[in-house]
């Protein structure tokens, strides 16, 4: 039996027509990490439920089979050193890596996903075509459109998507630098007919997604996933996750929530519950009393990060009843000014209290996700960290603490996306590892080599194609990165440029004709609302 014969549909598949388009909707990594992504669940779903298409899936260890001519071929990127394994499926597929090589009679190469959605340009010479935002409509207008010219010439093709709101075609726009290894000057369409600004789009109904397939092939096994709310409130000044999704959308419990758990629970037992900011759904509580139901005793739950003062005994006893042994809420640190410079509106008391009401709830666990090199951090915010973990610890005895720690990176459409990486981050994490080791505090630090690479890469302009294609060949470590600016030296602005330094607020950014939720001006409003940054812009 295939891992495809063992996944369990949770819609009917439409029987494509005779002339219906072929397309490859490929997943740039291993099958059982491409199917737990909810965004590839959702679009491979959307593809499937026409009989106009008929879609084959790709993974790097496994495949449908595929057409023999197809005019598709689709990526969703989840993470950004999956850069690789797309130009490898690329090439075995016979196709070559940059879109001003391809001809007419080869097929269209389209990406969409939250990478490519935050900051497309450094893949830009890879794909023909570029989906920005939430796929609900925009997959089903981007097929439309692409039928109105399917026996068209390449360039004609392009020409007409591009008037499609959200199809980014990166071709037909030009860049423009003050010298090869300089700012960005321009950055404009090649003609008037091309708009000048591509538009993120956004969808606002109040139905959002869930499980198109459940499997126990995939990593996270047999789970059925339910989106609660989409964006989050809080808006944290560094955040993506909040930043590029506004507005905040919540799923309608009644016409939503509760239709999409029941289907999902006809096929699998568990059920994981997704959002940046679940617990601050205006129904949450309603939602708890539905699960706690003695019918769904044998039902397990799992919930993404939760806010801190949202953590309930009764959270925690109905979510402990319900198979979880720790929940996860993100406090970035345990400084006040710190928090009040990203804008995240939480206490060191609020903190200690959710620690002390999951230990009352049953639960066994509690992981805080911190950061390092936060603008306008010092050492003595780090310190402040290390005794909010001291006075979570004592005060619920017995919990075991895990604090996760990653390393601020800048990213695009944000307040925070003109900040460079602080390089003292290193030595900071290095700090925090020695001192909460000490005091008994499981310490799981993120790579600081990483999120070099992903500020690179979140930054970055389209001269870093030729530097992707170099690192793809050196392996995904700093020191290959490293390696590919000395051999680039003179075609590209140095690593410091992309990843350290701060940028000027009045600087043409790489996604400058790609529109976010927010307009610039706004950011920068946001930006301006840290009066206690120590750093300057």
């Amino acid at each position: 039996m295939s891992i495809f014969d063992q996944e369990r549909l949770l819609f009917t598949a439409a029987t494509p027509y005779s002339d219906a388009i072929p397309i490859i909707f490929a997943f740039p990594n291993e099958y059982s990490v491409g199917i737990t992504s909810l965004g590839y669940q959702i679009v491979w779903g959307t593809l499937a439920l026409r009989s106009d298409i008929h879609v084959s899936r790709l993974f790097t260890d496994i495949q449908e089979t595929l057409p023999r001519s197809p005019e598709l071929l689709g990526f969703s990127l989840s993470w950004e050193l999956d850069y690789t394994n797309l130009l490898n499926l690329i090439e075995s597929l016979d196709i070559p890596l940059h879109n001003n090589d391809r001809k007419d009679h080869h097929l269209l190469i389209f990406g969409g996903g939250p990478v490519l959605t935050a900051n497309p340009e450094p893949f830009a010479a890879f794909f023909d075509i570029i989906l920005l935002g939430d796929g609900e409509e925009l997959i089903d207008n981007f097929i439309n459109g692409y039928k109105e010219v399917r026996k068209a010439d390449r360039q004609t093709k392009l020409t007409h998507l591009a008037q499609i709101p959200g199809v980014y075609i990166p071709s037909l726009y030009e860049v423009t630098y003050e010298s090869l290894e300089g700012k960005i000057n321009s950055i404009v369409p090649i003609d008037n007919t091309i708009p000048a600004v591509v538009k993120k789009q956004t969808y606002r109904g109040n139905i959002l997604s869930a499980s198109t397939v459940v499997t126990e092939k995939a990593a996270w096994e047999s789970i059925y996933m339910v989106e609660v709310v989409r964006s989050c409130p809080e808006m944290c000044r560094f955040c993506l996750a909040s930043y590029l999704t506004l507005p905040f959308r919540t799923a309608s419990l009644e016409s939503s929530l509760i239709p999409a758990i029941e289907k999902g629970l006809t096929v699998t037992n568990r059920i994981g519950l997704l959002g940046a900011s679940v617990t601050q759904h205006p129904e949450f509580e309603s939602l708890l009393d539905y699960l706690a139901q003695s019918k769904y005793d044998d039902v397990r739950v799992s919930i993404a990060s939760v806010r801190t003062n949202t953590v309930t005994e009764k959270l925690a006893q109905i979510l402990t009843n319900r198979g979880t042994r720790s929940i996860t809420i993100a406090v970035e640190s345990g400084s006040d000014k710190l928090r009040q410079i990203i804008n995240k509106k939480l206490t060191n008391d609020e903190i200690i209290e959710a620690a002390i009401n999951a230990k009352k709830g049953g639960l066994k666990g509690l992981k805080l996700y911190g950061m390092v090199g936060i603008p306008g951090e010092e050492d003595s915010d780090i310190e402040q960290t290390i005794m909010m973990l001291e006075s979570v610890k004592k005060a619920a005895s017995g919990l075991k603490i895990t604090f996760g720690c990653s390393t601020f990176v800048p990213k695009s459409h944000t307040p925070f996306q003109w900040f460079g990486v602080n390089q003292e981050a290193q030595k900071r994490l290095k700090y925090l590892e020695k001192q909460l080791g000490k005091k008994g505090i499981d310490f799981r630090p993120e790579s600081y080599n990483w999120s070099v690479i992903q500020a690179l890469i979140s930054r970055g302009d389209r001269r870093l194609s030729k530097l992707l294609e170099l690192t793809r060949n050196y392996g995904d470590s700093l020191g290959s990165y490293k390696r590919a600016f000395k051999e680039l030296k003179g075609q590209l602005p140095p690593l410091e440029f992309y990843v350290h330094q701060n940028w000027h607020t009045d600087q043409i950014l790489p996604w400058h004709h790609l529109e976010g939720p927010l307009p610039q001006e706004t950011l920068i409003k946001h930006l301006e609302l840290s009066t206690t940054i120590n750093v300057e812009v």
